[in-house]
């Protein structure tokens, strides 16, 4: 009888996952093509393309994908490719593959990024807080104490340590206890991020990538591949902030334009949908041939970072170069979004490598795995 109701359970389990799958689907497939609709120029696939690209996939992943990235990328870009990765086909049968995913939520927690990756350099965190706790140099502190340790910090970073895409970051100066964020006190600053948040040392970036924008930590977005021993660099472009914001992000307004293997960038850069070929940055810097600082030093980096982290074999790491051209990471990413625009297909020369080993291994993505790590048992405010 418990045989019976285990397996009339996991069997009731297994059609929700799928539904909610297939439903977290057709909402990516819509943002795709309200996304599509905002472009000025706008392609249509031919029915020999669409053969191309089914053909290519069920080979592949054993069954037809949705043809909308393709067309929309194959949009922006002007270049058609079978290899363009569907969004949904990557977060929902690809990425838990790839990563252990219910663990990436804790890995990417900014606050244990110095514990998980000790021996990869990153920007002095002043403090922690972790769950509602504050935390110094490895050392539980008291509210009253860290308010003390950080009165007179002069500028630095403020950030959220478990959301991405620039959210809820900000650079601040704090003196005497006041900082220049809205007129807000550091006690009235520590009120409204509440709970989970870091204050770190802002990043002094190489000269040349300041050119690019002086505002904004330009930072070199890599996504690498871990297949046994060997990590291999699978793209790379650099984010590039707009005329006084202070974050790189595209979501939050900033461009993409991809990093040739010789460390200089392509021609065009790309931002939101709608925001394409790019060929200066605001700062009047032309973005073709501009040379990379420390590029092959920054990928060294990232492949002996990539090894430190034996649970996920693809990730997205933001690395900047600091004055004297040491690479820095600034964050990582366990469910990296693809930067199919600026770079072209994602996984480009490694594409069938990549699926291939990912289809070989065991499904670890949940429908439900984000929404249940992410509630948080805080007392109200």
């Amino acid at each position: 009888m418990k045989k019976l109701f285990s397996r009339f359970y996991n069997g009731i389990l297994t059609i929700l996952i799928r539904s909610l799958g297939k439903s977290e689907d057709r909402m990516m497939i819509k943002i795709v093509r309200k996304n599509y609709k905002k472009l000025k120029n706008r392609e249509l696939l031919t029915e020999g393309q669409i053969s191309e690209i089914q053909s290519f996939y069920e080979g592949l992943v054993g069954h037809k994908v949705p043809t909308e990235w393709h067309q929309y990328f194959y949009s922006r870009t002007g270049v058609f490719s079978k290899r363009y990765v569907p969004s949904s086909e990557y977060k929902h049968h690809l990425i838990g593959r790839l990563n252990v995913y219910p663990l990436h939520l804790a890995y990417n927690d900014k606050n244990i990024t110095d514990i998980t990756l000790a021996h990869t350099h990153q920007p002095k965190i002043f403090l922690k807080n972790m769950g509602g706790y504050f935390y110094s140099d490895g050392e539980p502190i008291s509210r009253e104490d860290a308010l003390q340790r950080c009165k007179d910090l002069g500028e630095v970073i403020i950030k959220p340590s478990l959301s991405g895409r620039g959210k809820g970051v900000k650079k601040i100066h704090i003196q005497d206890g006041m900082t220049d964020y809205n007129g807000l006190s550091l006690t009235a600053l520590f009120d409204e991020y509440f709970a989970d948040y870091l204050i770190q040392a802002v990043v002094q970036q190489h000269p040349d990538l300041k050119r690019l924008n002086p505002s904004s930590i330009n930072t070199i977005r890599v996504v690498s591949y871990r297949n046994g021993m060997e990590v291999y660099i699978v793209y790379t472009v650099i984010r590039i902030g707009r005329e006084g914001m202070s974050i790189d992000n595209e979501s939050a307004g900033g461009i993409s334009v991809r990093i040739k293997a010789d460390g200089t960038l392509d021609r065009y850069a790309y931002g939101a949908p709608g925001v394409d070929k790019v060929e200066f940055t605001d700062s009047g810097v032309r973005l073709e041939g501009f040379k990379v600082p420390c590029f092959d030093e920054a990928m060294a980096f990232v492949k002996r970072s990539h090894l430190q982290l034996p649970y996920f074999n693809f990730i997205g790491w933001d690395i900047a170069i600091e004055e004297d051209g040491t690479p820095v990471m600034i964050e990582l990413n366990l469910n990296p979004d693809l930067s199919q625009s600026a770079n072209g297909p994602a996984f480009g020369e490694y594409t069938e490598m990549i699926i291939k080993d990912a289809m070989s291994r065991n499904d670890t993505w949940h429908p439900m795995a984000t929404s249940i790590m992410t509630k948080r048992n805080y007392k109200k405010k």
